[in-house]
């Protein structure tokens, strides 16, 4: 792939909590957060952001790290550019204080300002609430943003964090105590469905979180584990992105099988009001 320009997103500016940051928008009807991985809203990243526009949401797609449009595909950089690409948006991140690396028991700081972001767009959007995906360093967002009512369908894709360097760590999930809570009871009284993905191999995204959440949440967290071999082979790394650089876009596909769940999550949330 090359750099993606956004020339088809309309770009805005949001500020919340302190914070000010750009906000691409594309679609229209009811919104749907989407949280890029690392490094940053990728050519990839925004491809699904317009799959998301195409069944009639306004996909969201806020600034968080890296540089926007970027590719890092070693076909274009190269195996030390795209070191490199990474790099430069995950040290940042990792230093910042908004985000939460290895704390459990904790919401990431930049949560206050993504349900901000939330609030915003669904009195800009409509629609009986918000969607969301976080992916990777993304993922357990989607989550700690269910805390509010707003949002209605929580997708989490490949969860990263905090990162697994001990067991406690794999069992858990950037949240809060409080903010699972809530969550919780949400999931018990029927108002949420969490989604979460993951290849059956990542070590990114143990196991043991995934059973973290079947305990938390019960049959509200419905997992979607892939096997290794239903990822692109033509993707670099491991297994680990489901719906971006992993996805395999043909019928048939696990991971577009998987895509398919989360789009008629979002369907059937916000769009079927019946």
């Amino acid at each position: 792939m090359t750099d993606d320009t956004l020339a088809d997103f309309e770009r805005t500016e949001f500020t919340a909590d302190g914070r000010s940051a750009p906000v691409y928008r594309i679609g229209t009807g009811p919104a749907v957060v989407v949280m890029s991985e690392m490094p940053g809203i990728t050519p990839k990243v925004a491809d699904f952001a317009r799959t998301v526009a195409g069944i009639g949401c306004t996909a969201i797609v806020p600034h968080l790290f890296g540089v926007d449009g970027k590719d890092p595909s070693a076909a274009s950089l190269g195996l030390l550019g795209t070191a490199a690409t990474f790099s430069r948006a995950m040290v940042p991140a990792c230093i910042s204080r908004e985000f939460t690396i290895l704390a459990t028991g904790k919401s990431s700081r930049i949560v206050v300002w993504l349900r901000a972001l939330a609030a915003y767009e669904h009195e800009r959007c409509g629609g009986p609430g918000v969607g969301a995906i976080g992916m990777c360093f993304t993922g357990g967002f989607a989550l700690a943003m269910a805390a509010d009512d707003r949002l209605l369908a929580p997708v989490l894709s490949q969860p990263s964090l905090p990162f697994a360097v001990s067991a406690s760590r794999a069992r858990s999930i950037d949240i809060s105590a409080a903010d699972l809570d809530i969550v919780k009871n949400r999931c018990a009284a029927g108002e949420l469905k969490v989604l979460g993905l993951r290849f059956q191999g990542d070590w990114m995204c143990p196991p043991a979180r995934f059973e973290f959440l079947r305990e938390q949440l019960g049959d509200a967290f419905v997992s979607v584990e892939l096997p290794d071999s239903a990822f692109n082979p033509d993707a670099l790394g491991t297994p680990h992105s489901v719906v971006t650089e992993g996805l395999i876009d043909e019928p048939g596909q696990p991971t577009r099988q998987a895509l398919d769940q989360v789009l008629e999550l979002f369907r059937s949330r916000l769009l079927e009001t019946d």
